[in-house]
């Protein structure tokens, strides 16, 4: 799988920077943006838009979404160089989400570096990421593939209905952050996760499904998708944890964010329902402080732990992996692509980083 990510990981972003480059122009402000009635300032979109997407773009990612997008293009029998192009959408999407999100969660790092609010400042970030929810919109009207104007409409609506759903998700999530206490349910986070992590899944597959002429398949694809998706993060907050109780007190500000965040993740949810009432308030005052030691992140690492919320938050996991295979199995796609689809979500279970 690592393989697949590598093939195509560097086509992605020859397309992104086709879409948005390095270094703007005032040729490619006014194509993009249209005829300005003055004057654009080439330098400070530079600096509000090109340079902070670039400085996260390059820092890594796997660009897992863009390839699944590419993948079941393939899966539908079609040609992905033929709609390449679209495989950016997700892309520039995920990315404007981080952005925001590391704002609103007061986050420290991102990919093992600054997060960008903390190198460019809060406004930069906040604007750019804001621009990333609705530059990847221009593709549409750009129109890669020769879509017809009835393709073009489903596209854009199915886009503003699962983009409107993410903030939904975002916004239950930063309620939940807020709180002192945790006094969520295991379906209402899933939920969450469903709207904030699984929409931008069920994006890259309803727009292969939709590209390709491919309705009947759009729910299988999309629920494949959506559960994969959910798995993807849950298993990313049992890494941040793992990855603590590996390296100790040792770590500073990097494995063990998640606790530091005050984050309500599955694990610390799991926790709250099993461990005893003294433990839960310990907890909930670790994840509610404004600064942490590495101690207590250890701390809050080992109720989580020996509650068994670790473990059974990647059971979770791995079971909405196995639910994303089943809904795979009853679309009708390309056996062999489908096979690489289906261990797509073995591997976002299964990873090591």
């Amino acid at each position: 799988m690592r393989d697949v990510l590598e093939e195509w990981r560097p086509v992605i972003d020859r397309e992104i920077e086709r879409f948005l480059p390095r270094e703007v122009d005032v040729g490619y402000l006014e194509d993009f943006f249209g005829a300005p009635t003055y004057r654009y300032s080439r330098t400070a979109v530079q600096g509000a838009l090109a340079d902070p997407l670039w400085d996260l773009l390059d820092r890594g990612g796997k660009r897992w979404r863009a390839v699944l997008f590419l993948l079941l293009v393939d899966a539908f029998r079609e040609d992905p160089e033929e709609y390449v192009e679209y495989a950016c959408i997700p892309e520039i999407l995920h990315n404007g989400t981080i952005i925001v999100d590391d704002v609103e969660d007061g986050a420290t790092l991102r990919r093992g570096k600054p997060a960008l609010h903390r190198v460019f400042g809060i406004d930069v970030a906040l604007n750019a990421g804001n621009a990333m929810y609705f530059m990847p919109l221009k593709l549409i009207g750009q129109n890669p593939g020769d879509l017809d104007e009835a393709t073009r409409l489903r596209a854009y609506e199915m886009l503003m209905d699962e983009l409107n759903r993410t903030h939904l998700g975002q916004g239950m999530d930063i309620v939940w952050h807020n709180r002192r206490t945790v006094d969520v349910t295991e379906e209402e986070y899933l939920e969450m996760c469903a709207c904030k992590t699984g929409c931008l899944g069920r994006i890259v597959a309803r727009l292969a499904a939709i590209v390709t002429g491919n309705p009947a398949e759009e729910d299988h694809v999309a629920r494949y998708a959506e559960s994969m998706s959910i798995a993807f993060q849950i298993a990313d907050d049992v890494l941040d944890v793992e990855y603590a109780m590996e390296r100790g007190g040792a770590f500073g500000k990097g494995p063990g964010n998640d606790v530091r965040e005050g984050k309500k993740t599955l694990m610390v949810i799991k926790a709250a329902a099993t461990a005893d009432a003294g433990t839960v308030a310990r907890l909930e005052e670790i994840l509610a402080a404004e600064e942490n030691t590495d101690d207590e992140v250890l701390e809050a690492v080992e109720i989580l732990r020996s509650a068994g919320a670790v473990e059974g938050a990647r059971e979770t996991a791995t079971e909405l992996a196995a639910e994303a295979r089943e809904h795979l199995g009853r679309a009708d796609l390309d056996p062999d692509v489908a096979e690489t689809l289906a261990e797509f979500t073995r591997f976002v279970v299964d990873r090591e980083v």
